[in-house]
């Protein structure tokens, strides 16, 4: 009968040293894994590999990324719904690390993504503020006027644009009421971006 390290250690000398036969990695690790009854946790492993190309084959690069190659790994493994007990298992860590790896991956990439909204706000050529109190029907008019003086294009609809800053703003919309101040900035491609102090 296998443990499992017998099973990780064939594993990766499958994995390590193909060129010593002509057998396939994954077929190994299954019939160790089926043959040490440890079939539940093969799929997270199996898994873990696909992610590795995944990653690779979309150019993740640790070293430019706000995520460390952990952190990309439990992501990726989260968004193909492995549960972290199995991605813990996997990885030889407990579930509570894969916890935390996951949370601050995920706090990173939404500081990630308000660094590139506040890059893209600082280079708009068209910046609106809108004053708090202001009908929310009344923002495409603003917008569009601001487009206008600065030869840029929106390709929104009024009711599209207020759709777009009413689902940006959160809860600095209520109702049709601009409830906290905005920044409303369009790109030179016209692209609407929104923000605001909480």
């Amino acid at each position: 009968m296998f443990d499992d390290n017998h099973a990780i250690a064939i594993y990766g000398s499958a994995v390590l040293r193909p060129d010593r036969g002509s057998f396939d990695p994954v077929a190994v690790l299954l019939f160790v894994y089926a043959h040490a009854g440890l079939g539940s946790r093969v799929e997270a492993v199996v898994v873990i590999d696909e992610v590795e190309e995944l990653l690779e084959e979309i150019g993740f690069e640790p070293e430019t990324s706000v995520l460390t190659h952990r952190q990309a790994q439990v992501l990726a493994l989260r968004e193909r719904g492995i549960s972290q007990a199995d991605i813990a298992d996997a990885l030889g860590t407990s579930r509570a690390n894969v916890s935390s790896i996951e949370s601050s991956a995920r706090e990173n990439v939404s500081k990630a993504r308000e660094t590139v909204a506040f890059a893209e706000a600082l280079r708009a050529p068209v910046r609106i503020r809108v004053p708090s109190g202001t009908d929310l029907y009344d923002v495409p008019q603003l917008v569009y006027e601001a487009c206008d003086e600065q030869g840029v294009k929106v390709d929104h609809t009024a009711p599209d644009l207020m759709k777009a800053v009413s689902d940006a703003a959160g809860a600095a919309v209520s109702g049709r009421e601009i409830s906290t101040p905005l920044i409303v900035g369009v790109t030179s491609e016209g692209m609407v971006r929104v923000r605001y102090q909480e």
